[in-house]
């Protein structure tokens, strides 16, 4: 039984399109927009390569700059680590010395402390050098040793 209210949907059989869009306007096709010319389109590519380069040299500049605020304030730290360590370096060689005095005699102290502040010195100095060798190795453009990288290795 079909109905007679002329508000009613279609029939499945009377198929009807009226509300669906097919991607034109209701007042017939859309503008389509003009070409973009080669030259803009390479001039946004230049502008994007330009934005990224000086992005890129902003970064490099400030990891230099946070790497030289780490390597002043460690060289200052370091400075006073060293003092501290030589003046207790120097305490402990006086009080080596004052308390063998009385045992072997104070040159014989006196040498015995000196002899063992030197191979202390020799040991560090070694393991100084080894690590200067690791940086060397690190920091070395030629990784495997096949030729020569670095000026100062000719």
């Amino acid at each position: 039984m079909a109905s007679a209210d002329p508000n009613s949907p279609p029939t499945p059989d009377a198929r009807s399109f009226d509300g669906i869009s097919h991607g034109y306007a209701p007042g017939g096709r859309p503008v389509t927009p003009p070409p973009v010319p080669l030259e803009k389109i390479v001039g946004d590519v230049v502008d994007n390569l330009s934005a990224t380069a000086k992005a890129e040299l902003a970064l490099l500049e400030a990891r230099g700059e946070l790497a030289l605020h780490g390597v002043s304030w460690t060289a200052a730290w370091g400075t006073i680590a060293a003092c501290a360590l030589g003046i207790a370096m120097l305490a402990l060689a006086f009080g080596a010395i004052l308390a063998l005095a009385p045992h072997v005699g104070p040159f014989v102290a006196t040498l015995i402390v000196v002899a063992v502040l030197l191979a202390i010195a020799g040991f560090a100095g070694w393991r100084a050098q080894r690590s200067y060798g690791d940086i060397r190795t690190a920091l070395r453009r030629d990784l495997t040793n096949e030729g020569i990288d670095d000026a100062a290795d000719a």
